[in-house]
């Protein structure tokens, strides 16, 4: 599927074939739309997909990531470090179960946490790391997972956008700790909502389910209990079904997402020499093609060289049939982490990437004119709004 070169390009759009929408009308017509069958079955196929480790999902991201946590026994009065430059899910989920965020600057290439800077951030109190891997881009698992060995704390990954990702060989969540997915709608995987979290055995599984329902177990046939605070979180078998169906199609997925990713660096260096703005210092994402999934494609405007704002060009690149995302604002610069005592000040890199980051469209559905279009438009107003 393409777009004519007049048709807006958003900045991502999921694919559904018809497989897919079959497979839906399907459980539809069983009657059984809720948590049932399709679930197991998708759950099932997660575990193996992650080499055979126990995977549990949920209605979305956010309650992968808070479960995660409570899995993990972190509650009032505990630290959890993390990455200012991420959706404000990740510390809010922190918060809402009582512990505190501690947000570490990041790294200005990878725009991940800067693992280097993790050990002077950790305090008596720290219980736990959880890291963001941006854009589908994972830190050093290696470094991460030694740092967490040396000061005995959980890790918790929000690997929310980097299903199909890996690590020197081997898929994100198939090793670790706890390894939380999101299925949101822009996701490299989607189940329109929804998330999965990889667990360490049957035990945490178990615990996960509680959490997930109520804190309900069932025993024989009317028989339950609650023993922990629960809340609603359970995926559909709707949702479920729809998981499936993405799964078999995550290969072609991922192919033309990197070739797309591809097109962008020879595309925008192309345009920039063309332009005679080899000296501008736009910020590509890291060139890495074996770890990445390549969830999104983002630049770092260099604003100290324009004569403009980020939103400018955002609505100029609208206006040309473009669109555009930000990912993300700093946490702390957000009013209610403000009003906890947080500054962006604080951590200066993470500052100044998430006043000028700038995510472009990339998704598998796109076709290859749309990247010279994106580029040639992008670097266009780089050109008209440069500093002489």
């Amino acid at each position: 599927m393409s777009e004519s070169n007049s048709a807006f390009i958003p900045f991502t759009r999921p694919s559904f074939n018809q497989e897919t929408i079959d497979a839906v009308s399907e459980v539809l017509r069983s009657g059984w739309v809720t948590s049932g069958p399709k679930l197991a079955e998708f759950e099932a196929t997660l575990s193996n997909y992650f080499g055979g480790r126990p995977v549990r999902c949920f209605a979305n991201g956010t309650a992968t990531m808070k479960i995660a946590l409570q899995v993990a026994g972190i509650g009032d009065g505990d630290e959890v470090i993390t990455t200012p430059i991420s959706w404000v899910a990740t510390s809010n989920v922190i918060l809402s179960v009582g512990a505190k965020p501690i947000f570490v600057d990041i790294d200005p290439v990878t725009r991940n946490i800067d693992l280097n800077k993790v050990a002077a951030a950790i305090t008596p109190k720290t219980r736990a790391l959880m890291p963001v891997y941006l854009a589908g881009l994972p830190v050093d698992m290696d470094q991460l997972y030694t740092l967490a060995k040396q000061h005995q704390l959980r890790v918790i990954e929000d690997a929310a956008q980097a299903f199909g990702s890996q690590w020197q060989g081997k898929k994100i969540g198939s090793f670790g700790d706890l390894v939380s997915y999101s299925f949101q709608a822009n996701k490299n995987l989607t189940t329109v909502e929804g998330g999965c979290l990889v667990l360490n055995n049957l035990d945490e599984a178990k615990l996960a389910e509680k959490f997930r329902l109520q804190g309900l177990t069932r025993q024989g046939m009317d028989g339950m209990d609650v023993d922990v605070l629960g809340g609603k979180d359970n995926l559909t078998d709707v949702n479920a079904a729809i998981g499936l169906e993405q799964l078999k199609q995550l290969p072609f997925y991922q192919t033309r997402r990197a070739a797309l990713a591809r097109q962008y660096f020879d595309a925008l260096r192309a345009e920039l020499k063309s332009a005679g703005l080899e000296s501008l210092q736009l910020e590509l994402p890291v060139e890495n093609f074996t770890d990445s999934n390549w969830h999104m494609f983002q630049v770092v405007l260099p604003l100290e060289q324009l004569n403009t704002d980020r939103a400018q060009v955002m609505t100029e690149l609208k206006d040309l049939g473009i669109g555009t995302g930000v990912h993300y604002p700093a946490i702390t610069g957000f009013t209610l982490y403000k009003n906890q005592g947080y500054k962006t000040s604080d951590t200066p890199i993470a500052e100044r990437i998430g006043r000028s980051i700038l995510t472009l469209p990339l998704f598998p559905a796109m076709a290859d004119e749309d990247v010279g279009r994106i580029a040639s438009g992008l670097v266009g107003i780089l050109l008209k709004y440069r500093k002489n």
